[in-house]
């Protein structure tokens, strides 16, 4: 069976991936950055309500996977908190300036979560890296036990030749899970192409405000947007993609 995990940008939509069927939650914040930690709040909540697995995100920012001595150290408390929040992974990956995997940070977050015996996935850091299957091969020697990957490319779709040699040079050593831009439409013809018996996204659709007085001469970020709307997992895309990842498995 192909299994999905839900990026979940909410406890809404964590949910929703559950009710889905999906087998594990990656819960994090401010998707429209590419993702960062979510809050200790989402977390706890998040951690009591949730039967299937949760990874959280260890990013402190967006933009790239360089970090300051500070920022490496807020990731160190993170993964602490959710050691002693008990979830069931976490998701990161820190980069050298040369575009190089930094082994000894990621190594010291790998290796306190699999101390505490929580999992650990290397993001999309991965898709920034100047060599893919030299940052494999050291990623599998870190002990991550699996790589979220768009082959180096926007979307899945579009790096779907690079995934497929990832998967081939891997050989079961690690799973290498596709994402970016995973749909219920291309999901099938992925998992064939690239043979992958993972994926990845957000399946989200849009939900309106139930607030009955709306102001619309104002914007409350930095970018303009739907002030009464939210983007939300949607519980039913989830059974699709799921049914539809599988189905020459199931013919």
């Amino acid at each position: 069976m192909v299994a999905l995990e839900v990026c979940a940008n909410s406890i809404t939509s964590a949910l929703a991936a559950q009710e889905g069927g999906a087998v594990r939650v990656e819960l994090c914040d401010n998707l429209y950055a590419g993702g960062t930690t979510p809050s200790p709040g989402h977390i706890t909540v998040a951690r009591k309500l949730l039967n299937i697995k949760l990874y959280v995100l260890i990013r402190p920012r967006g933009a790239d996977f360089l970090y300051s001595d500070i920022e490496f150290e807020t990731m160190v408390a993170d993964v602490q908190y959710c050691i002693d929040a008990g979830c069931d992974g976490i998701v990161t990956g820190i980069l050298n300036a040369d575009g190089t995997v930094d082994i000894e940070r990621n190594r010291t977050l790998v290796q306190m979560a699999k101390k505490a015996g929580l999992g650990a996935t290397f993001h999309r850091a991965f898709d920034m890296c100047a060599d893919y299957f030299q940052a494999l091969e050291d990623i599998i020697e870190l002990g991550f036990e699996r790589i979220l990957t768009s082959g180096g490319k926007s979307t899945a779709v579009e790096g779907s030749r690079v995934i497929a040699e990832l998967v081939k040079q891997a050989d079961s050593r690690i799973s290498i899970m596709a994402g970016s831009g995973v749909t219920e439409i291309n999901a099938a013809e992925l998992v064939l192409f690239t043979g992958v018996n993972e994926i990845h996204g957000t399946l989200q659709s849009r939900v309106q405000s139930k607030m009955q007085y709306a102001n619309d001469h104002i914007v409350m970020g930095s970018t303009i947007g739907d002030e009464y709307a939210i983007d939300v997992t949607d519980a039913k895309r989830v059974r699709s993609i799921i049914a539809n990842a599988n189905e020459d498995l199931n013919t």
